[in-house]
């Protein structure tokens, strides 16, 4: 197949799947009984959910800084926080782009070296990922029986440990194949991992740690805080518990990581997760709806303003 005709495919197949589950998703969609809550809603508690959501992008622009210093960039802090932005408007077309976007921006704009740069985002994921765990953790304590009936039926220990033993024969063969090769190719990888694992090791060397930790549990106390005074918006979710809040926000999150942006799926998520707590569906779709809109409509304003004020902030450069 020609190579025109195959990058148009990689292009049209999934914007032709996006606009098919979106219009499948839709047709499904209770909208006479959601509209009213959109109608019904308190935007100040949506704007200062956004709000929240917009102080915890900038705390991790900001955070950034503290990985980067270790291997001798300093950044501006107008370019760190236009390319986090545009990570995040870069995952709504294709999930996890954005990273290697972001990561590009600096190579761009302030020299640093590529893999040093993505090296250094991994370990921001590293340190998010603790701080998950730790919200899992927290909820796992509030609603133990709840959580444990769905890790037990959605993770099955013999999977794991087959998945495990595979992966890691993998890896150690290919390791084992690149430290012995001498080839172009094998020198690349070689170097690019040698830089991205000094990126990864950035997080030890800070002079800042605790300026770092600070920055990365205020970013997650955001997250958390903009899902739940949202729920403020609605006078149907007036007593939703603390443990109902903390399963949805887990829910929705990880459908924004597996998915673009969470489109479609982020509130059937929140849905589901309320459905549990006996909440009904028609205001645990609304939210999840308004909830998803008021931060997408936050990121394609401030991602696309990036997109446009990047190069022309950077003119001499």
């Amino acid at each position: 197949m020609n190579p025109k005709n195959k990058k148009l495919l990689k292009l049209l197949i999934p914007l032709v799947l996006a606009v098919f589950f979106g219009w499948y998703t839709f047709s499904k969609l209770p909208v006479s009984e959601i509209v009213p809550y959109f109608k019904s809603a308190n935007y100040g508690w949506i704007a200062l959910g956004m709000f929240f959501g917009l102080l915890s992008h900038l705390s991790r622009a900001y955070r950034w800084q503290y990985l980067l210093e270790p291997m001798g960039y300093s950044v501006k802090l107008p370019n760190s926080i236009m390319a986090v932005f545009i990570t995040y408007l870069a995952n709504y077309g294709i999930p996890r782009s954005g990273e290697v976007l972001r990561a590009a921006v600096l190579t761009n704009y302030e020299d640093v070296p590529f893999e040093k740069s993505f090296g250094t985002i991994v370990a921001e994921r590293m340190a998010d990922l603790l701080v998950m765990l730790g919200i899992i953790g927290i909820t796992l304590i509030l609603q133990f029986d709840y959580v444990y009936s769905l890790l037990e039926k959605s993770f099955q220990p013999k999977n794991l440990i087959i998945g495990g033993v595979v992966a890691l024969t993998v890896i150690t063969i290919l390791f084992y194949v690149l430290k012995r090769s001498q080839s172009k190719l094998a020198l690349k990888i070689k170097s690019f991992l040698k830089g991205l694992i000094e990126g990864v090791l950035s997080i030890f060397k800070m002079k800042h740690k605790w300026a770092f930790i600070c920055h990365t549990l205020f970013i997650w106390g955001m997250y958390v805080l903009m899902f739940y005074v949202t729920t403020f918006a609605l006078p149907d979710l007036d007593n939703i518990t603390i443990g109902a809040v903390l399963i949805a926000f887990i829910a929705a999150s990880f459908t924004i990581a597996a998915t673009n942006g969470g489109i479609f799926v982020y509130p059937v998520a929140v849905m589901k997760a309320f459905a549990i707590f006996g909440i009904a569906q028609a205001p645990s779709l609304a939210f999840g709806w308004i909830m998803w809109t008021s931060q997408t409509v936050m990121i394609i304003i401030f991602g696309s303003l990036s997109f446009l004020y990047l190069p022309i902030f950077n003119r001499r450069k």
